[in-house]
């Protein structure tokens, strides 16, 4: 019997002195599930930046887009989700499952804050499945055999493997290899999501992010389109490209302003296994 979520929490300890990524996009984010550390982070980057809160929402609306597209225009039925992060309604469960609730999702975190929240990730429409895995992009191995993820989802049929805003958070070295063995345990017909930070088209608002997080201790990563497009090697990428998440099948409401470019610093990319 696999413990609960809540078992699992009280055995860690949550570092809550002590910045999260996941933690500080929260915040960015205008949610509740973070700390004095992380909020500190967070005011930083908005005092000199205040367009980051526009961003942050940005960055999880084309989440929602990508999803919903794999869905209704794709056809894929099975999400693998890498970097979770803290709920935030509507979760990629959600989005899947509006379009066909026999969708089945796979999370995966390694922040304790975030298996804290799990049960909320595991609620899902009935005739669905979801489940929430203890684990980490940079043991792909491990997550690839855990139960949970051969219960819940057929690997012989195809997957979506979702990276949302994570391997901004790893170096090239680091997040190349484990990104390509994750897709190569996928069957043809896969699809990779995948969203990174730049700062091709802001680079003082980027520079002010990436200097705030390595302050708090927080490894990140900015990278060109061209790097970008670097993680859809092999891959049949879906109209229209890498492109930055503004630009990504936009879906704008016609009672907001548009998001300028020099407010977005992130590219998202969709793409199929052959």
């Amino acid at each position: 019997m696999r413990p609960s979520p809540d078992d699992e929490v009280e055995r860690v300890d949550l570092r809550t002195d002590i910045a999260h990524s996941a933690r500080v996009y929260d915040y960015m984010l205008g949610g509740k599930t973070n700390f004095a550390a992380d909020r500190a982070a967070g005011d930083k980057i908005l005092a000199e930046w205040p367009g980051a809160h526009d961003s942050a929402l940005a960055a999880r609306a084309v989440m929602h887009r990508m999803v919903r597209r794999l869905a209704a225009v794709h056809g894929i039925r099975q999400f693998l989700d890498v970097g979770t992060g803290i709920p935030t309604a509507p979760n990629l469960h959600e989005v899947a499952q509006d379009v066909d609730p026999s969708c089945r999702i796979v999370y995966v975190d390694n922040d304790p804050i975030v298996l804290a929240h799990a049960r909320a990730l595991l609620t899902g429409a009935p005739e669905g499945r979801t489940a929430y895995i203890d684990g980490d992009l940079r043991e792909p191995g491990k997550v690839l055999a855990d139960p949970a993820l051969r219960e819940t989802l057929d690997l012989r049929q195809p997957v979506a493997l979702t990276l949302i805003n994570l391997v901004h958070f790893l170096s090239d070295e680091a997040a190349l290899p484990l990104v390509a063995e994750l897709v190569a345990a996928l069957p043809s017909g896969s699809f990779l999501a995948l969203t990174a930070g730049t700062a091709d088209t802001a680079p003082e608002h980027a520079a002010v992010a990436s200097r705030r997080y390595r302050e708090a201790g927080i490894e990140n990563h900015l990278r060109t389109r061209e790097q970008v497009a670097r993680f859809f090697t092999g891959l049949e990428l879906d109209d229209p490209g890498v492109a930055l998440i503004t630009h990504w099948h936009p879906d704008p409401d016609p009672d907001e302003r548009p998001l300028p470019d020099h407010e977005v610093m992130a590219y998202a990319g969709l793409a199929r296994k052959p």
